[in-house]
């Protein structure tokens, strides 16, 4: 930056910059008082200086000034044969939370990547200060590859330094043409076109331009980059707790489809009636698969490398299982059903009930793909157990409530019938037990 001044007929120029570019543009050094020759030997020194400010992670800065007699016609032309004045030093320290936050980034399979217009031995040095590995490149030598030549290299990249808008643009192409989802982050007006081009651009919230928050996808509001992350650990949680939804209703709904068709099949009378079916759909299934909505995130959510976003929910043997769980769940009903007499209500009703508390009992499997669900705890999710005992209490209520039996074709059960039912709930959570086992999963 230069600005220009004039004092009594003198016009002064004062230059600020990268003290490389500064000394290219000097002749002359003020030492103490007096203005000497700047010699290439003096020129080496201060450059010594400068790398070993940059070392420290010192952000360096370099001045110089001129006077004339006259105003110049074209300032970027008399920006020569300057006077040089010295360079300071600034250190601008990462927020103590980074470090901790790139961390995290590693364990989870996040590659961090430092991109400045810092001279590269600074940011070299705040790179390995919080962690950030790789190799490092500079703007003039990211001009010299090819795309092709930085595709191949760019994974090995941890800082790109002097870089212009256009090398973060070639380094957000770089990293897609890979496969990986690019979140760039930027505050200035020259961030626009790669906060565009990426996945997802986040402005700065409290520095950046209005520019950068229009072409950004999300905006940060405290320009911090742990809560970045923190956003990265939300996004898994909400999403396991989705498949949990999901998968939980899938293998209820495959385990009553099985229960009519292994019915029908093995010439067994109607175990269900069509308002059952409606019952245990809206009900009984309803509040608990709500409460895996909620349920907490699991330990280590964020020691997992980053799942294929075109990846299937039915991938990792989620498909499977829930073909799985579904056929024992009908298994386990149509036994219950065939042992206690079949056609008349008493049968229906244990068969009802049984299918009610087998897929209760396995909203608690669902919790977790990997672990056993006392490992994982019973009582860490209360909406949970809210909801098992709110189905509990309305099925119970539909068995025993004489206006509600004539309405849904129950009649009372005996002791040895809740028994029998509670027996089959803890085979649907062995068996739960069991497949995760089979599947390599830990029960810790």
């Amino acid at each position: 930056m230069t600005t220009l001044h004039e004092v009594d007929g003198t016009f002064h120029m004062y230059t600020k910059g990268a003290p490389d570019v500064i000394l290219d543009l000097c002749t002359q050094i003020l030492e103490g008082t007096t203005i000497r020759k700047l010699t290439q030997e003096k020129k080496e020194e201060i450059l010594s200086v400068y790398q070993e400010m940059a070392s420290q992670a010192l952000r360096a800065l370099a001045m110089a000034y001129k006077d004339m007699k006259t105003l110049p016609e074209d300032l970027e032309s008399a920006e020569q044969d300057l006077i040089f004045v010295g360079i300071q030093g600034m250190r601008d320290d990462p927020r103590t939370e980074v470090k901790e936050a790139i961390s995290v980034c590693q364990k989870a399979g996040i590659k961090s990547m430092m991109i400045t217009g810092d001279y590269k031995a600074t940011a070299v040095a705040v790179a390995e200060d919080v962690g950030i590995t790789g190799g490092a490149l500079t703007g003039q030598e990211l001009e010299q590859l090819t795309d092709e030549q930085l595709a191949e290299v760019i994974d090995g990249i941890g800082v790109v330094a002097r870089v212009s808008p256009e090398h973060k643009t070639r380094i957000v192409t770089a990293l897609k043409s890979k496969g990986h989802i690019v979140a760039m982050t930027g505050d200035g007006v020259n961030d626009a076109p790669s906060l565009k081009k990426a996945d997802i651009g986040i402005a700065m919230g409290i520095t950046g331009t209005d520019v950068a928050k229009e072409a950004a996808d999300m905006v940060l509001m405290d320009d911090n980059f742990a809560s970045i992350v923190n956003a990265v650990e939300e996004g898994r949680h909400i999403f396991d707790n989705i498949i949990k939804f999901i998968y939980f209703l899938l293998c209820c709904n495959v385990g009553e489809i099985l229960v009519l068709f292994l019915a029908i099949l093995l010439g067994l009378s109607r175990p269900l009636l069509p308002i059952q079916i409606l019952w245990i759909n809206l009900i009984t299934d309803g509040f608990p698969a709500l409460a895996l909505g909620a349920d907490p995130p699991e330990e280590g959510i964020m020691d997992r490398s980053p799942r294929n976003p075109s990846e299937s929910i039915f991938a990792r043997g989620r498909g499977t299982s829930i073909v799985e769980m579904g056929l024992v769940m009908s298994v386990l009903v149509l036994v219950g059903f065939y042992f206690s007499g079949q056609g008349d209500a008493h049968a229906r009703t244990l068969a009802f009930s049984s299918l009610v508390f087998v897929q209760l009992a396995h909203a608690f499997n669902a919790r977790s793909e990997k672990r056993s669900i006392f490992s994982v705890g019973l009582f860490t999710n209360m909406w949970l157990v809210g909801a098992v005992v709110l189905s509990v209490s309305l099925q119970i209520a539909v068995v025993y409530v004489p206006v509600l039996q004539s309405v849904f074709g129950t009649s009372p059960l005996h002791m040895e019938d809740w028994l029998i039912i509670l027996g089959l709930s803890g085979v649907i959570v062995a068996a739960g037990e069991l497949m995760k086992k089979s599947r390599g999963y830990s029960g810790q």
